[in-house]
Parts: C-alpha cells; sequence; structure tokens
C-alpha cells in the first residue's frame, strides 16, 4: 500500500463558499489544505492523506459534526476545531465532550480561526520537552512525552491532544496545588473559548483512562476550593 501523502488541515463544511474563503486565508498562510462537504467524503479524504488538523463544521447533510466527531475519536487523535451557528453552552460542552478540542461559533472572524490554528498545532504537536527526563514513570504507567504516549500495563492508552498536554502539565507541576484556572490557561492557552468548565471533563476523561478506580481517585486529586494536585 502506497504511503498516503501530507496535508496541514481538512475543512469539513457544507457552506462551499465559506470554506472556500477559509482555505484560501490558509492557504495564503502556507497550510496545505483540503475541503470536504459531508461526513462520507470526509472520511474517504482523511484515509487519503495524513492531516494534522480537522475543522468541522456541525451541521452536514450526512450526520452531524458531533457524530463524525465520535467516529474519527474512535481511531484518531487528530485535534479537531469543531465550528457551528449552534452556539448554546449545551451544544458547545457536547462538541467538548465528545472529542473536540476547541469551538468556535459561526460567523468567526479568520483571524481568530487563525490564531486557534496556530494555538492547537502548537500545543499538539510542538511541546517543549525537558531534555533530563523524555520518559515519566508513575505506579503501573509510562508517559513518553518525546513520542506523546502514554502505556498502562504496556498497553498503550488512547489519549486525546488536549489529554495529553492536560496529562503533561499535571506531571510537570507534580506533587503541587494548582489553581484551576492557572490549569486551564496554560493548558487551553490564550485563544481558548473561556468554558473553564471543560478542565473538569478532562480531569474526568483522564482518571477513567489512569485511575485503578477513577471514582476514588489516588494520582489526580481534587483540592476543594483551588483546584487539582497530581500526587506522585
Amino acid at each position: 500500500m502506497a504511503e498516503k501523502e501530507n496535508r496541514d488541515i481538512l475543512i469539513v463544511d457544507d457552506d462551499e463558499e465559506l470554506s472556500a474563503i477559509t482555505m484560501d486565508l490558509l492557504t495564503d498562510n502556507g497550510y496545505s489544505v483540503e475541503r470536504g462537504f459531508n461526513s462520507e467524503g470526509a472520511l474517504k479524504t482523511l484515509n487519503e492523506y495524513n492531516f494534522r488538523l480537522l475543522i468541522l463544521d456541525v451541521n452536514l447533510p450526512d450526520m452531524t459534526g458531533f457524530e463524525l466527531c465520535q467516529k474519527i475519536r474512535q481511531s484518531s487523535n487528530i485535534p479537531i476545531i469543531i465550528i457551528s451557528a449552534r452556539t448554546s453552552d449545551t451544544d458547545r460542552i457536547t462538541g467538548l465532550d465528545i472529542g473536540g478540542d476547541d469551538y468556535i461559533p459561526k460567523p468567526y472572524s479568520l483571524k481568530e480561526l487563525l490564531a486557534r490554528i496556530n494555538a492547537n498545532l502548537r500545543r499538539s504537536y510542538n511541546m517543549k520537552i525537558d531534555k533530563e527526563s523524555k520518559l515519566f514513570y508513575f505506579k503501573n504507567i509510562c508517559v513518553d512525552f518525546e513520542a506523546r504516549k502514554v502505556t498502562k500495563n504496556g498497553a498503550r492508552l488512547e489519549l486525546s491532544a488536549m489529554e495529553f498536554e492536560l496529562l503533561s502539565y499535571l506531571i510537570k507541576h507534580k506533587n503541587q496545588a494548582l489553581h484551576k484556572e492557572r490549569i486551564f490557561n496554560a493548558v487551553w492557552g490564550e485563544y481558548s473559548i473561556g468554558e473553564i468548565g471543560t478542565l473538569a471533563v478532562h480531569i474526568r476523561w483522564l482518571r477513567e483512562k489512569i485511575e485503578d478506580n477513577p471514582s476514588d481517585p489516588k494520582t489526580i486529586l481534587t483540592i476543594w476550593g483551588i483546584g487539582y494536585r497530581f500526587e506522585v
């Protein structure tokens, strides 16, 4: 089988005019871009190319962007920015809960979209690694910062890009009581949507993957009135 070609960004949006404008902006800024207009076409294109980031509209003709996001998350940790005219808190939380890394309401500023794309790519692919420690072990878990891989009892854990960023930040500040706002600002960054509640969601996901008993965590501890502490 021939090796798949690399592309930077896939835009999946049935609004052909808006996606064309967005594609022109990204191309002008040096990104290689492909477009899809429905879920079926998007899945086909994802099989044809290796992408670094996905921009995904919620309202697609054949299935919702939420459904497509869940399907993609079964096999890929690609950063996903969800775009939608649906701007309620419920929709935004749903988008993040099912695996989105960011959520931008329509109509969006092209400059803001570009800034969020840059921020998500930095978080996902250019995390600074402490030279003296590329591996971190705790209990039965190994975190490989360079390969961005986490294993438990030798079996790989599937973490999203944001889950890995959060775990890495907690490890690098282990045994410290960290305020929720500090964690959120450090991990989600300047161009986050400002929903600090998503931190609790990602903490829950991490506990479900790394704790022996997520309902009684021993590693990622809640510090009431403050935030969290990674205990080792």
